[in-house]
């Protein structure tokens, strides 16, 4: 595809997905939608982990209320099922990690697609905001899922209700979040970040990622079944024999992620 709304650059095993509408504050189009959802498969395919960012001084406002028409004529629900959802889905379920590096506020829909990713840092001088409910409607894009599981449900709830900015100092103390850091060393550390899971077992963390986002699916005998099949196949790879004889050499592994 030839990306209008969003880069997708891939070096060193890692792709890098930037939204860029920066004049826009990256809001969301019917055609940025559908770019993102096309290009996290294109990325897993020929990457190790994915990280999503915004370019300029946001990282993605939410919803372009521009486009798509005016209030009355908006299609949301159909809006919702045939364009976000498998947006969202394409994050939550790609098979290679997935870090969100929020460079700036992230709002709306642009905030739960955030936290569609597998692990979220952010600048400390970032912020989240459910900001749906100043214009009459709920918190989408996955965010009544993701809310209520990561930070509690008070904290959901208030987020939702009062639409506050939620700094990301407070969403890291709250759980919504891995991590908010510096300014100073943001971009070094979603790297690092990212360059240590490139480097990983890709294969174990394919099954890392599907036994904790299926766990809500399944009660403790399901989940115990699912880790003794998940670590079977762990225990097949490739990464897995050059771990334990990297441990026993006391040497750092060079895993293949096979």
């Amino acid at each position: 595809m030839d990306y209008q709304t969003i880069t997708l650059e891939i070096t060193n095993r890692t792709a890098v997905l930037t939204l860029n509408r920066p004049e826009k504050y990256n809001a969301l189009t019917q055609q940025m939608r559908a770019e993102i959802a096309y290009a996290v498969p294109e990325a897993a395919a020929n990457a190790r982990v994915l990280v999503i960012t915004g370019a300029g001084a946001a990282f993605c406002s939410g919803q372009d209320l521009g486009d798509g028409g005016s209030a009355a004529t908006m299609d949301l629900e159909r809006g919702l099922r045939d364009e976000y959802t498998p947006m969202i889905r394409a994050i939550s379920e790609c098979k290679i990690p997935t870090i969100c590096a929020v460079n700036g506020p992230a709002a709306g829909a642009g905030a739960n697609l955030a936290l569609a990713a597998d692990v979220v840092i952010a600048k400390d001088s970032a912020y989240f905001m459910q900001a749906f409910s100043k214009i009459g409607l709920i918190p989408d894009a996955g965010g009544t899922y993701v809310m209520p599981r990561t930070m509690g449900m008070a904290k959901a709830m208030g987020a939702a209700l009062f639409a506050d900015k939620i700094s990301a100092r407070q969403a890291d103390e709250w759980g919504l979040i891995w991590e908010a850091v510096a300014d100073d060393v943001f971009e070094e550390t979603w790297k690092a970040r990212a360059a240590h899971l490139a480097d990983g077992p890709t294969q174990a963390y394919q099954h890392i990622k599907h036994a904790i986002r299926d766990s809500w699916n399944k009660d403790w005998d399901g989940q115990m079944a699912q880790e003794a099949k998940l670590q079977g196949r762990c225990g097949k790879t490739r990464d897995f024999q050059e771990g334990v004889v990297a441990f026993l050499d006391k040497r750092p592994a060079k895993y293949e992620g096979r």
